[in-house]
């Protein structure tokens, strides 16, 4: 009896081992296909990943996730991780420091829109034109459908809303830059609508705030290219592709650098995807037929995260509080967590948020430092905090693209067949997030699915 011949799986290399690119991989692995994750870092995560300082495992850059954040959620959930262990859960919730004039807004956990009403009779700290502003706003982007006909930028979307100056500095300019990383005056009123349709606009969960209590890494990444090897795909890190190439056969060639293996002797892939930032996915696209500048030109953005380690003794009221910046006077932070309430490890450890900072990434990160310490040590009268026993500053220049309106964004798949994108950058409704990284990945993954089958 002739033995049966077994048709080997569709294959597929995943150049960049971030958020989106392990989404992918994941999705495409546990689909049947023989996926190689190949990334330059030696960890993966990309943007978004962990770093170790003084013996804590921390992150390039404090995070918060929502509970919108339905497609990382499922592949977390997918990938094995305990999201009850894994991710604080907070109301959503915008409260500043008693010695700042401030004010304290937490949505009860109440079904919607009841708790957005709630939240906005028992908040302190804005009058009730500002009330009464915040609620028109909400009333009418839901009566618009959280939609424009034209974009334009949020600081002239919250003009036309009749947003008071007091409701724009301590509650919209800061949900913009948090999670667009891009200030307002130049930022994608659309997409801001995006995210607040899918977190106050929908059910009460959508709203909540997620803190990370392991590092960005170990959160997804690492469990989805674990998964790829179980499903007997390859990792490979710490080589970097540096050539892309298509035989006479349509299929893909990678040249990668620092190989043991020669180009000669690298496997073919029926399909590739750059899950890499956009520069190099132009970068690699370029030398092929029809590729010149397929990716438009995009603007970055930076963040900036200052770790302050302090006696193991001190505790912020919160886990999280908001910080009003103020540039000029050289306050730069809008975020401040207390490490030490998301892992008992990191007691008296403050992570401290400045978005879309390049003025601060020009100083020097002592003068940043000591900068952001007196800025703690005043906005919470404590003025201990003015000697950190440690600090590090981590800025990320290219952490995301700047969302600006009507902005040009590509589609997942190219002009060349077998070959797709995958990144926070890509054509969607979110941001750069990790979000709009793991959906991008995920709608790679069906094109890639899609095309496979068509052959």
């Amino acid at each position: 009896m002739a033995k049966l011949s077994r048709t080997p799986a569709p294959s597929v290399a995943i150049v960049g081992a971030g958020w989106a690119g392990c989404a992918a991989a994941l999705e495409l692995a546990q689909a049947g296909m023989q996926v190689t994750l190949i990334d330059s870092g030696r960890h993966p995560g990309g943007r978004a990943r962990g770093v170790n300082l003084h013996g804590h495992q921390l992150d390039n850059g404090q995070h918060i996730l929502l509970g919108a954040y339905s497609e990382s959620l499922r592949l977390m959930r997918k990938a094995g991780v305990d999201l009850g262990q894994a991710l604080l859960k907070l109301p959503l919730q915008m409260v500043y420091p008693q010695l700042e004039d401030g004010m304290c807004f937490i949505a009860p956990r109440l079904p919607a829109p009841l708790h957005m009403l709630v939240a906005l009779w028992k908040t302190t700290g804005l009058s009730f034109a500002d009330k009464q502003a915040l609620a028109r706003f909400s009333t009418t982007a839901r009566w618009m459908n959280w939609r424009l006909h034209e974009d334009c930028s949020v600081s002239e979307l919250l003009q036309r809303f009749d947003q008071t100056e007091r409701l724009c500095r301590l509650m919209w300019n800061p949900l913009c830059i948090a999670a667009l990383n891009t200030p307002p005056e130049r930022a994608s009123a659309q997409v801001f609508l995006n995210v607040l349709r899918d977190s106050l606009g929908a059910s009460r969960a959508a709203s909540d705030m997620l803190l990370p209590r392991v590092d960005l890494s170990a959160l997804f990444p690492e469990k989805a290219a674990a998964l790829v090897t179980k499903h007997g795909g390859q990792v490979i890190m710490g080589h970097a592709v540096q050539a892309l190439h298509q035989n006479a056969e349509s299929k893909w060639q990678l040249d990668i650098k620092h190989s043991e293996t020669t180009a000669a002797d690298l496997p073919v892939f029926d399909t590739v995807i750059l899950a890499s930032d956009f520069a190099n996915a132009e970068r690699l696209m370029q030398t092929l037929p029809g590729h010149a500048n397929t990716i438009p030109t995009f603007s970055y953005e930076a963040i900036t995260t200052c770790y302050l380690q302090y006696e193991q003794a001190l505790r912020l009221p919160r886990p999280m509080l908001a910080l009003l910046d103020d540039p000029a006077q050289s306050k730069w932070g809008q975020y401040v967590f207390d490490r030490g309430q998301l892992h008992d490890a990191q007691a008296g450890l403050l992570a401290v948020v400045v978005s879309a900072s390049e003025q601060a990434c020009a100083l020097d990160q002592q003068q940043l430092a000591q900068d952001i310490a007196a800025q703690l040590a005043t906005s919470l009268g404590m003025p201990t905090l003015l000697q950190p026993l440690w600090h590090k500053c981590i800025s990320e220049k290219r952490a995301t693209f700047s969302c600006t309106p009507g902005l040009t964004r590509p589609d997942n798949q190219t002009s060349s067949p077998g070959l797709f994108l995958a990144g926070d950058y890509t054509k969607g409704d979110y941001p750069s997030t990790l979000e709009g990284a793991v959906r991008s990945g995920v709608a790679a993954s069906k094109a890639v699915l899609a095309f496979i089958k068509s052959k």
